[in-house]
């Protein structure tokens, strides 16, 4: 097998490792509901996945769903459920629909109701309900995706500007009980930071919020700021959680079908928390160090990169990382990096990451194109686009976060 064919081998596994149907199954198996009636709210890029899995499981006991995932990530009816595609990372119409649907679901339960809620990343843009503008939350949403503001950052400020993040989804519930199993898409597990947390008590502070806007220079309305000053929920008591399934596990599995296919697996971390392009590079710089030396390694690393905007291009995080690692990599042989998102999309492009090797900088020269010049732009994808470079899956109905290898052969 090729370098090429070893990596989507790898990819393969790792994706099925994090798909959520067998977390599902586990956190349902030994859950027993509350005598009253059971309705279904599902949200984030895993939404249908989960949701068809918990049918499957508890067919009539659920009384009604309501699925929000995003765009293309359903894959058909679901019998008693209303389905809407929304938008992801920014919220839309369909965003707001699909929630007010759910609240809707929810309302008037009693004491002996259960929502199941299952959670997924993605659910901060999917599942919104604003208290300020949408055209605001808009602008909000596109000022901390460029600002370079990571996850729990962005999610500090969508808390405290929607009436169903940071525990207020799981007042609305109340008195009903609420049974979240969560799929997890941030690093460490926060269970307050995934997709904002609808069914958690808040952690962060009106504080935390303050500091945030200060260090980013984010440009809010009077309302928007006012509302920053109101404290979201510290406590909830009808509230039972599972996470189920993250970035670790990922790893693992790339890991393992590493030392099947006889490289020495290394796992870096699964906490890469950085600039897209300095994740690259570092992994490039890696492989002139151990490239040549007559061992088959494999150095892994898992988390979730950010980019920092500066050019008009067409990309994702994914895309930046193996593009930077390609400068590093430059004609060196048997050696190859790739970077994808586990939910199969990355950024707001249809691929799910990169993929390159010793000879990319070299194909990419004979069309006219510097990889700095390229990235200076943000256009990753027409770049990889051009040298075969992009790593297609479609959706995956997953997502927990991302996951990046370099080989060496």
């Amino acid at each position: 097998m090729s370098m090429r064919n070893h990596a989507q081998t790898i990819i393969d596994a790792a994706i099925r490792s994090a798909l959520p149907d067998a977390a599902v199954r586990r956190a349902l198996s030994d859950h027993t509901f509350a005598p009253g009636r059971v309705v279904l709210v599902a949200a984030g890029k895993a939404a249908w996945q989960m949701a068809a899995c918990a049918a499957d499981l508890l067919g009539g006991r659920i009384d009604a769903g309501v699925v929000v995932t995003k765009y293309n990530h359903s894959k058909g009816p679901i019998a008693n459920f209303q389905i809407f595609e929304a938008g992801h990372p920014v919220p839309d119409e369909n965003s707001f629909r699909g929630t007010q649907a759910a609240i809707d679901l929810i309302s008037g339960l009693t004491a002996q109701d259960t929502v199941l809620f299952l959670l997924s990343g993605g659910g901060s843009a999917l599942f919104e309900k604003p208290l300020i503008s949408p055209e605001e939350l808009t602008d909000l949403t596109g000022q901390l995706l460029g600002s370079g503001a990571d996850i729990v950052e962005m999610n500090t400020l969508r808390k405290r500007v929607s009436a169903v993040k940071g525990g207020r989804f799981a007042r609305l519930c109340a008195p009903a009980h609420v049974f979240s199993i969560v799929l997890s898409d941030i690093l460490g597990d926060p269970l307050d930071m995934i997709a904002s947390g609808p069914a958690c008590p808040d952690s962060s502070t009106c504080e935390q919020a303050r500091a945030i806007v200060e260090k980013y220079a984010l440009k809010l309305s009077p309302a928007a700021l006012s509302l920053l000053e109101q404290e979201t929920p510290k406590q909830l008591d009808n509230v039972t959680t599972r996470i189920t399934g993250s970035v670790g596990q990922l790893c693992a599995s790339a890991a393992e079908t590493c030392r099947v296919l006889g490289y020495e697996p290394v796992i870096l971390t699964d906490r890469l928390d950085c600039e897209a392009r300095h994740a690259g590079r570092f992994l490039g710089a890696v492989a002139r160090t151990h490239a040549g030396k007559g061992r088959k390694l494999a150095f892994i690393a898992g988390g979730e990169t950010v980019v920092r905007l500066t050019g008009k291009g067409l990309g994702g995080r994914n895309q930046e990382l193996a593009l930077s690692a390609a400068e590093l990599l430059d004609g060196l042989d048997n050696v190859l990096v790739f970077s994808l998102g586990s939910d199969g999309t990355d950024g707001p492009t249809d691929a799910a990451g990169g993929m390159v090797d010793g000879t990319t900088c070299a194909a990419l020269a004979a069309q006219g194109l510097r990889i700095h010049d390229v990235l200076a732009d943000n256009d990753a994808y027409h770049a990889l686009k051009a040298v075969d470079g992009l790593i297609f899956t479609g959706p995956t109905g997953t997502n927990v976060n991302d996951v990046s290898v370099l080989l060496i052969g």
